[in-house]
């Protein structure tokens, strides 16, 4: 990525860090996963493998979690860790897709205000993100007013489904890259399969780049990314 500009920015209640390369360039818009804060996959807007010019921006969660040690982290929306950690103790898979967080309307009605404060097409933004951040993500482009150009979603799972599938027909015919890793036990691979199953049933294009992992991004996500990131420049 060729990049002019790297800022930090706030919009009204949600901050963040920018790459601004080209005005006339599409954007990317890629959201962390729980725990983690803007800075966290900040650095992958100059390791994506793009033959042309991309404008990046990463935001930061309102919701500030303690992750113990003093130390505190962001997300989209709380999570019940000491519950999930004993599922995952016990063996029990999650259905993710039947939550509906209480606090996803408020949190989307911000990051709306914050992407129509870009004035930037709709068709000229790839919405993604990493675990929560890509089903924030995905959330967006369910209630976003036109398609945007693509979904690049890493190592996620469905959540709010009823809530999305009375709004999947606004994403007919949008492309995605879906990524997961068959060793995850944060968010099972089984989960990443359902949503490539739900995506490709509400007839999105894509399909599910497995990799031999856990709950992260190989370089082998990388490098598909910055594919998929070239074809829909091509």
């Amino acid at each position: 990525m060729n990049m002019s500009r790297s800022t930090n920015y706030r919009w009204n209640e949600l901050r963040g860090r920018e790459y601004l390369a080209d005005h006339q360039a599409p954007w990317v818009i890629l959201f962390h996963g729980f725990g983690a804060d803007c800075n966290d996959l900040y650095p992958l807007g100059e390791m994506f493998p793009t033959k042309k010019k991309w404008n990046w921006l990463f935001p930061q969660g309102p919701v500030e979690i303690q992750l113990g040690m003093g130390w505190t982290g962001r997300a989209w929306w709380n999570l019940d860790m000491e519950k999930r950690q004993r599922e995952i103790d016990m063996g029990i898979e999650r259905d993710s897709g039947s939550e509906k967080p209480p606090e996803l309307p408020a949190v989307r009605e911000k990051v709306m205000k914050m992407i129509n404060d870009l004035k930037v097409p709709w068709n000229q933004i790839v919405l993604g993100g990493f675990s929560q951040g890509g089903m924030m993500a995905m959330d967006i482009a369910f209630h976003a007013p036109e398609k945007p150009l693509g979904l690049a979603i890493l190592s996620s799972s469905l959540v709010a489904k009823e809530d999305w599938q009375e709004k999947a027909k606004n994403l007919e015919g949008v492309p995605f890259y879906l990524s997961h890793g068959t060793q995850d036990t944060v968010l099972a691979y089984k989960g990443g399969q359902q949503l490539e199953g739900f995506l490709r049933q509400h007839k999105l294009k894509g399909k599910l780049a497995t990799f031999n992992g856990g709950h992260e991004i190989p370089l082998s996500v990388i490098q598909g990314v910055g594919s998929f990131l070239n074809e829909l420049q091509a």
